[in-house]
């Protein structure tokens, strides 16, 4: 039996009903989580990291603008800035080494 709900909008009530089963996809994981690449072409607006910096996973590590909007790249894991390979200012494209991590093994 297809659970039903209904819906006040306006003062008007619809019954719905889902019609389709969605399931959550696990979240994105990168096959390797040592290498931050760009996700999209675009300018590199900052370098928040230097090599031998600490990081923790979700902090951001670079602001990439594409399409004009600021993203904010980030880390996939806890872990060790190794390298830097872009500055403020460089155009990257989608795929490109931006940085390396040396991941902690225990945040993989």
């Amino acid at each position: 039996m297809t659970p039903r709900h209904t819906l006040t909008l306006d003062g008007r009530a619809y019954e719905t009903a889902l019609t389709r089963k969605y399931t959550l996809r696990k979240p994105y994981t990168p096959a390797d989580p040592g290498r931050v690449a760009a996700v999209i072409p675009g300018l590199i607006l900052e370098v928040l990291v230097a090599p031998g910096a600490r990081v923790r996973r979700g902090q951001s590590l670079l602001v990439l603008e594409a399409m004009k909007m600021q993203n904010h790249l980030a880390a996939p894991a806890d872990g060790c800035v190794r390298d830097v390979a872009v500055a403020p200012g460089d155009t990257v494209a989608k795929g490109q080494l931006l940085l390396v991590l040396q991941p902690d093994p225990d945040s993989l």
